[in-house]
């Protein structure tokens, strides 16, 4: 969000970004970010915390940013709303927003939620949290004068299973690139855990059961016949316990687990890697694009992941030559696929077809521009 918030603003336009704070004080406060404004609103957890207090906290987002902010949002009004889903809870304050501002709407919709949790069996589908989720859900869609989709098979699943008047686009995940300086890290993670002539495989971002977590883990056990491996994993979410247990009790000496760490530190570690790892749930229905292969396509790393099937995802990487992809749960094909990325050579190929996708199909300025071409006037002088 910080570099679309960007890219709108090197168009000439005025950017405000109004984001949740659980650990503020202050009902409200303002701060400026490389001429960004942004608003930061006192709200409750919804990270690291249990799902009842996490759901208890979501659903009172808008809520809690009307009550803070409603007087500085009727005295500056904007010409484009743009907003993130997950999380689902946000139609009140657009709705709210559009009614004072006249404004478009945009949502860039990411995970399908509730349905990946109903995928994964968390939920039952005509459970009473499945009904209240659907209700949220659709509320968030009905607001959007048009809504992003991150791949081809999503956009597809989505029209084929909610309103076919909703109006919605393709748009990918998108990145800016980042050039790898080897001489200036804020933690070098080779150094400090004597990592100097290892391979590392990372997965950094949420580490939940959407990823099914598994998968890696897997991996990480199979590939303990090479001493020049490292698995790294960092991040935060409901199987961060499950990860750590794992590397404790099957006794993974090739594995580390980190917690979250500052943007500055995450590009940090980034940049010192070797292989970037991903993983989706194998029932998912839905097809994701995970955020997290951006980072990877930004510093030149290859790719290694595995998908549901028929997750299109595969095909993108391939068919580049940007990474190697497998179905989930495929674990033959998969230490198949690692043992590829032991080869130097593969790895420097793989690295920078990967920034080549980036700067082709997953633009920042791609994504802005097609953004703006929903709306009334795309010149850049719209607030």
């Amino acid at each position: 969000m910080h570099e679309l918030s960007l890219e709108f603003l090197h168009l000439g336009n005025v950017v405000t970004v109004v984001t949740p704070d659980p650990d503020q004080t202050e009902s409200v406060t303002f701060s400026d970010l490389e001429g960004i404004q942004v608003i930061r609103f006192r709200s409750g957890k919804i990270k690291n915390v249990s799902k009842p207090i996490r759901l208890f906290n979501e659903i009172l987002l808008s809520f809690r940013a009307l009550r803070a902010l409603s007087p500085w949002l009727k005295k500056n009004p904007h010409d484009l709303i743009v907003f993130y889903s997950p999380t689902i809870f946000w139609s009140g304050l657009v709705r709210y927003l559009k009614a004072i501002w006249n404004s478009h709407s945009y949502l860039i919709l990411r995970d399908f939620f509730p349905q990946w949790v109903i995928d994964n069996g968390i939920i039952g589908n005509h459970s009473i949290l499945a009904y209240l989720f659907r209700f949220f859900e659709r509320r968030l869609y009905r607001i959007a004068d048009c809504i992003g989709i991150q791949s081809p098979a999503n956009l597809k699943w989505f029209k084929e299973t909610y309103e076919s008047s909703l109006n919605t686009q393709l748009l990918y995940n998108w990145a800016s690139p980042l050039e790898k300086n080897k001489n200036q890290f804020s933690i070098n993670i080779r150094e400090k855990y004597n990592l100097q002539n290892k391979i590392i495989f990372f997965y950094g971002g949420n580490i939940g059961q959407a990823q099914d977590m598994k998968n890696l883990l897997i991996l990480a056990e199979r590939m303990l016949v090479f001493p020049n491996v490292c698995f790294l994993f960092l991040g935060a979410g409901d199987e961060f316990e499950l990860v750590k247990d794992t590397i404790s009790t099957k006794n993974l000496s090739n594995s580390l687990l980190f917690g979250s760490v500052s943007q500055s530190e995450f590009t940090s570690i980034l940049s010192q890697v070797d292989v970037g790892l991903f993983t989706l749930h194998p029932r998912h229905k839905t097809h994701n694009f995970p955020g997290k292969i951006l980072g990877y396509m930004q510093v030149g790393i290859p790719i290694l992941g595995a998908v549901n099937l028929g997750n299109d995802l595969k095909n993108v990487l391939e068919a580049e030559n940007a990474g190697l992809v497998c179905v989930a749960g495929d674990h033959d094909n998969l230490f198949k696929n690692a043992q590829t990325m032991l080869d130097p050579e593969t790895r420097t190929k793989m690295g920078e077809n990967a920034k080549k996708l980036l700067e082709s199909t997953f633009s920042v300025a791609t994504t802005v521009h097609k953004i703006l071409s929903t709306t009334k006037n795309e010149s850049g002088d719209k607030n």
